[in-house]
């Protein structure tokens, strides 16, 4: 089974979504190829604290931001996640996503998809400075002198602007976007019980697509749901 996911290592609904997706393969014994593919929540944007996206994009006073960041942080605390989202930084998120399909061609996809995130909404480190990005990279077992190329590479800066197409190709509107084996699909962080359906749907051949009322974020924001 391939399920591919488009996410983006900035979207707090992507991880929770990775979580829920990871508990259904377990309990349902699927065995899949699982992929990410790129999907940039904020492109061209510049870098700036999470505090300003949510009064930029919400228009939230300081008040409110913080009490939407406790929320996300509750609903990833019930998938086992430790969030700390006071105090990150947003923008684009173009460098992580070429580590990301470097990491892929390598066989460390996994193990760097899960630094990133990590070390993102656990342990609030910086995911545009190269520097960092490279420091995260080795850590998760890619060479730090290809992933320093990676960085300044068109093609594979290409092979994200062609993940996101397909992604638009979909018509998906926010991520995480679960697509198993280009047949089904959920959209959102449904929840353990609504990925396991899917799964049971992939593997019975029946079509069925998951969406609506799962958490996810787009380019105008993130909705809890």
């Amino acid at each position: 089974m391939q399920i591919e996911i488009w996410s983006d290592v900035i979207c707090p609904f992507c991880y929770i979504g990775k979580t829920q997706l990871e508990a259904a393969l377990n309990e349902t014994g699927v065995t899949a190829q699982v992929e990410h593919r790129a999907f940039r929540l904020m492109p061209g944007d510049a870098v700036a604290p999470v505090e300003e996206m949510f009064a930029k994009k919400y228009g939230q006073t300081p008040q409110q931001a913080e009490a939407t960041m406790r929320n996300v942080e509750a609903t990833a605390a019930n998938e086992g996640l430790e969030f700390h989202i006071a105090g990150t930084l947003t923008g684009d998120t173009l460098d992580a996503h070429k580590l990301l399909i470097l990491a892929g061609d390598k066989g460390v996809q996994p193990q760097v998809l899960n630094r990133l995130y990590r070390a993102y909404f656990t342990e609030t480190r910086n995911v545009f400075d190269r520097a960092s990005l490279l420091d995260l990279a080795a850590e998760a077992g890619l060479d730090r002198d290809e992933a320093s190329k990676a960085l300044d590479s068109a093609e594979l800066a290409a092979r994200v602007a062609a993940d996101q197409r397909t992604a638009q190709t979909f018509g998906v509107r926010g991520v995480p976007f679960v697509v198993i084996d280009r047949k089904f699909a959920v959209s959102g962080a449904q929840g353990k019980a609504n990925f396991v359906k899917a799964l049971q749907a992939a593997i019975a051949e029946a079509p069925v697509v998951v969406g609506d009322g799962g958490g996810a974020c787009d380019i105008n924001g993130c909705d809890p749901a």
